[in-house]
This record gives C-alpha cells, structure tokens and sequence, in this order.
C-alpha cells in the first residue's frame, strides 16, 4: 500500500508540473508558430475565409470585369456606335434587343428590375426598339457586356467585355436568351463574328493582320455561331486548307478542377489562358509573356506585334487572374437530366467504356481525361493535324474531358465541331481504332456518354 500510495503521490506531482509548465523542458518553440496558437484564428479558419473571399472576387472578375477592353472595343473599333445607332448619337439603325438575342447574347435576369420583369413576361416590353437595348445596358443585365454611358447625356460612349460573352449563357426562364445565369456553359448561339463585323471600323484588325477591312469582316462572316478564331491575330491563318473556317467552337469553362492543359491544342494550363485571352483577345491591359510565340515563321503577327511580350500599364488583368482561375475551377460540370438518357442502356455502356471500346484508355474517370500528359497526334485519334500545328508544340491534341456533354452537343464534337453527334464520333473511333463495335454496342456506349 505505502508503495502504491507513494507512486499516486508522484504521479500527482508530475502532472502537476506539466500543466504548470508552458513548454517541455528543452523543446524551444518555432517564433512562427506562435503567432497561430490559441485563442487566436487558426490558420484552418484562414484557409477558409481565403477560399470564400476567392470565390466572391472570382466570380465578379469572371462575370464583370472588362479588364480595360473598353478602350479597345470602344474607344479603336467603336462597337458601341453600331449598337447605340444614329438616334442615340452612334451609327447605321443601331441593334435593337431582339437582334441582340437573335446575335446570340444573353440576359441575367437577376440584374433585371422586378418591374421590367414582369413587362417582358407581359410582353409589353418593345424588343424591336434600340432603345431596350440600351436600357439592358444601363441595368448591366447583357451577360458578358458592359456598356459605358456619358453622365450628362446618357449616350453609350464605350463598350467593354468579360469572360462570361463566350463562356455563360442563360437557362432561358424568362424567354429564349433571358434567364439565371448559367457560368461556364460555352455560349454556343453567340454569332461573335457577326457582332464584330458590325463595328463601324476594323481598321485596327486590319492593319494588324496586313490585310484591307473588307477581308477582315469576310473572315468574322465566316466563323458562325458558337465559334471563335483565338489564334487568328497570332499567325494569321483564317482558313483551313481546304477552305473551310480555322475558327473553333467555344469550349467549356466547367469542370477544369484537376486538368492539366487548356484548349483543344494545349497551349499552356487554365491560367495561362485565362492571361492570353484576356489580354490578346478580349484586349484588355495586362501582362502576357510566351517566347514560344516570338517565332516569325510559326507566328508572324504575334512576332511583328510583340503580343508574346506584352506588358501594360497599368496591369489590370494580372492581380486578377488568382481569383479567377479559383472560380473557374469552382465550377462543377453540369448533370444531363435524367430523361435525357436510358439509364439501363448507359450502365451497358459503361462497361464498354472501360473495356472494349478503350475510351478509358486516355479518358480516365473521374477526370475523363488523363492524370498528366494528355496530348495526343493528330494521327493517334485519326485527323488532320490542321489545328494542332497552330500551337506552340505544333502536333498535339488534348484529351478533352466529356463531363457534361450534353452542353457541347449544339455546334458539334471536336474542336471544330465536325462530328455533329456522339455517334459520329463513336463511329470515328470504331473506324480508326478497330474496336468491332456492333450497333447494340455503339447505342449502349452513346447512351453512357450522354449520363456523363
């Protein structure tokens, strides 16, 4: 007992001397630590009020920042003035509001007033007047487009853009091309060429090109709906060999969370587009920097231009892009709705998926493309290497990921769109691949790809 009563005792006083005791004897405390310790915020407190402010800051850059495009857009080619028309102190008839929609625009209806609301649910909202174009300017309600009106006057004065033009569009709840925003969605009813070509003049463009205006508006004639040249004002090619356009559908900005390269050719990874688009597409003021491009032969424009070095002051679109690239990897791929598939079918297919039709060879679930390198030649998948030599790399595909398909179907499959449905591309693949698909085969497969 009294060796037991003493082994108690020694214990109490032990305790007792570590819980008075700030420190082990002997262990010295990192000074960086300690500014983390309790009672103040934990840095997993830090880390989640960082993710929430990204987000927040995220998505205003990617629905409403014009990045100084305005200057551009409004101040070299004067696109405003097409829009706002002679009435309205601008040029031509000008763009009423059904024309805009028809053009492929979109409204947010969220930045729309209650009551002008209800007036077009009522339809007693005039959409063949410039005049409600102008009004869905001043409410800031056209997705992608922001338009600058003098103070005094109340004139459209200048014209900017964002990257929700091309890459949101609308759930159309209100009517066709007015509804809640839908962020990520390639807009593939936007006609950017046509808006473009409307500009009173592309003297800019064309002097960039070496080329007259008149070739310049041809060639934005001929990219169509859903589609965009991003390589044009680089190398100059505006058509393909066998005459059709070198433009490109309007990819995705959804479901890029663990993808390595961006774009149909891989240029570089989302951020690295996000800095070229904006700053030599969009023609905001910023920062971009690719030696790659500084080749004469391969990239003649972007050499003469020095588009490969930019560098604006001020830069308005570099502390943006962090914020930026966190949202868009925020943005989840879209699930097809559940009619819109035979679910029984599809699990067929998903067996085929991942063994006969060797789709999960490069596209790899769940990212559906693959962890790494995901680039391919044009003689692996079967095409011409037309697109892919107008990369840095000259030769390469990637592997697109195919979450959310069902948003891709308008305009065609591939970054050119040439296959107009998923069975032109199943059948594609069971031709250059040797799969042996039978029809039951290729219908359970394309019943899978549109569960994705």
């Amino acid at each position: 007992m009294r060796i037991a009563t003493a082994v108690a005792t020694l214990l109490v006083l032990l305790f007792t001397v570590f819980a008075c005791t700030t420190k082990p004897i002997g262990v010295e405390t990192n000074p960086a630590v300690q500014a983390q310790r309790a009672p103040g915020r934990s840095f997993d407190d830090q880390i989640e009020d960082h993710a929430k402010d990204m987000l927040k800051e995220g998505r205003r850059i990617f629905r409403y920042d014009t990045f100084g495009s305005e200057d551009f857009w409004g101040g070299k080619v004067r696109l405003h003035e097409a829009i706002a028309g002679e009435k309205h102190g601008g040029r031509g008839a000008g763009v009423t509001a059904r024309q805009a929609l028809q053009l492929g625009l979109k409204v947010d209806i969220g930045a729309l007033p209650k009551i002008l609301v209800e007036a077009i649910r009522g339809r007693s909202v005039d959409l063949d007047n410039v005049e409600t174009t102008l009004e869905l300017l001043r409410a800031n309600a056209v997705v992608g487009v922001t338009g600058f009106f003098d103070k005094d006057t109340k004139r459209l004065t200048s014209l900017g853009v964002q990257c929700a033009l091309c890459h949101s569009t609308v759930d159309d709840s209100l009517v066709k091309g007015i509804g809640r925003r839908l962020d990520g969605w390639p807009n593939r009813d936007l006609n950017i060429g046509a808006i473009v070509a409307s500009a009173p003049t592309l003297k800019p463009f064309a002097d960039l090109l070496g080329t007259d205006e008149t070739t310049v508006r041809k060639v934005l004639m001929s990219w169509g709906p859903g589609r965009y040249d991003a390589e044009l004002n680089q190398d100059g090619k505006a058509f393909r060999d066998d005459g059709k356009t070198a433009a490109t559908v309007l990819p995705p900005a959804f479901g890029l969370a663990g993808v390595n390269l961006h774009t149909y050719t891989g240029w570089g990874s989302v951020t690295y587009w996000n800095a070229y688009v904006a700053n030599t597409q969009m023609y905001g003021k910023g920062t971009f920097f690719d030696p790659r491009m500084n080749d004469p032969k391969q990239f003649p424009v972007a050499a003469k231009t020095r588009f490969w070095n930019k560098r604006d002051q001020p830069d308005l679109i570099t502390p943006k892009l962090a914020a930026l690239h966190f949202y868009q990897l925020s943005i989840p791929a879209p699930e097809p709705p559940k009619d819109s598939y035979n679910a029984v079918a599809a699990g067929r297919g998903k067996t085929l998926f991942e063994g006969k039709a060797k789709c999960a060879t490069c596209h790899v679930p769940p990212l559906f493309t693959e962890p790494g390198w995901s680039m391919h030649t044009a003689a692996e998948i079967g095409i011409d290497e037309f697109q892919a030599s107008r990369s840095p790399d000259k030769k390469f595909y990637r592997t697109t990921p195919l979450k959310g398909l069902f948003v891709r179907a308008k305009g065609g499959f591939y970054h050119d769109g040439r296959f107009g449905d998923l069975e032109a591309v199943v059948s594609h693949y069971n031709r250059v691949l040797s799969l042996g698909l039978n029809p039951s085969e290729t219908a359970d497969l394309i019943e899978y790809l549109k569960s994705l």
